[in-house]
């Protein structure tokens, strides 16, 4: 599987030479989790976590990272909305339980409402907590000039001055941080899992997958993590009484998984998809798309998908299916 260099909101590369990680940046709510006291109220205020830090040290990493663990992750959110979105959150009975916000400071009248949101959040009791991302300016700097791009402060003047400035600006809020990260030296994994140990408690981090049926006429999906090919069975196409129907037919079913080989390969493959799983998790990965093909996408790859799927699902994993190509015939 390939890899990418993870960024910044502001393009910067957050991994060091040589490691590889995922790009990040996220507005949108994940699947939230949970942990209310007995007896809660409709109105139980969220938890909240504002991520802040310097530009190009992995911010939005770490706000990916709280999405991927169920938070409610608000990207470049004003902090003058800030209390707004906690009240929001307070009356949704209970569906948004956790909250991430991730702001930057660009300017001084920025800041001011930043301070003047945490001072009402105290007033309220609202449990909140500051993340603060940092980076040495060598690193920053090398991160800025491998994606070619500016300081947002550096204005006519080099990247140095961009970071000496935003330094200077956040350094009132570094100290009222609860957890400093400094990410001079960490690889995206490296911040995952720094972030997993402060956030995802005793629970391990769900991995979730889509299984994908497919027909290679038509081309390989381009998001597949994982391409399992079913061409070394029989095709039911040439079976007259099976070919009307699809994968999804019992018939159909029955007549691939009595090929030999056939329910073997299912039960190894499982194996193997549980190791690559446990890999998965250690690496911060959460999501897999693992796509079966055979020559239509009709027959084979998608009874497979769905037997795979099944397997899947019982060992606990949150499995979707997608059969991408019945009925393109």
């Amino acid at each position: 599987m390939s890899e990418h260099h993870p960024q910044d909101e502001h393009g910067a590369d957050m991994s060091t030479p040589g490691a590889g990680g995922d790009t990040s940046g996220t507005d949108t709510p994940g699947a939230a989790h949970h942990a209310e006291a007995p007896g809660a109220s409709d109105t139980a205020i969220p938890e909240l976590v504002i991520i802040s830090g310097m530009s190009g040290a992995g911010r939005s990493t770490a706000a990916k990272c709280l999405e991927d663990l169920g938070w409610f992750v608000v990207d470049n959110l004003p902090p003058a909305l800030i209390p707004t979105m906690v009240e929001l959150g307070a009356r949704s009975q209970g569906n948004v339980a956790r909250i991430a916000v991730v702001v930057d400071v660009r300017g001084r009248r920025f800041f001011d409402n930043l301070r003047e949101s945490l001072a009402d959040l105290e007033s309220k009791n609202v449990t909140r907590r500051i993340v603060f991302l940092e980076s040495s300016d060598e690193a920053l700097v090398r991160r800025f000039e491998s994606v070619r791009r500016p300081h947002p402060l550096q204005g006519d003047g080099r990247i140095v001055d961009g970071i000496a400035a935003e330094r200077e600006l956040l350094r009132e809020l570094r100290g009222d941080a609860d957890l400093v990260i400094d990410t001079s030296s960490l690889n995206v994994h490296e911040l995952r899992a720094k972030m997993d140990a402060q956030f995802a408690g005793e629970e391990e981090p769900e991995l979730r997958a889509t299984v994908m049926s497919f027909g290679f006429k038509y081309g390989l999906p381009v998001d597949a993590d994982l391409v399992v090919d079913m061409r070394f069975l029989p095709n039911p196409h040439w079976v007259p009484e099976l070919r009307p129907f699809t994968g999804l037919n019992e018939e159909v079913s029955n007549y691939v998984f009595s090929q030999p080989g056939a329910k073997e390969f299912l039960d190894r493959y499982t194996e193997l998809l549980q190791l690559i799983a446990a890999g998965y998790r250690r690496e911060g990965k959460r999501y897999v798309t693992i796509a079966v093909g055979c020559t239509g996408g009709k027959h084979r790859s998608v009874a497979t998908s769905e037997k795979l799927a099944a397997r899947l699902a019982a060992q606990g994993v949150e499995t979707v299916v997608v059969h991408r190509d019945m009925g393109r015939e």
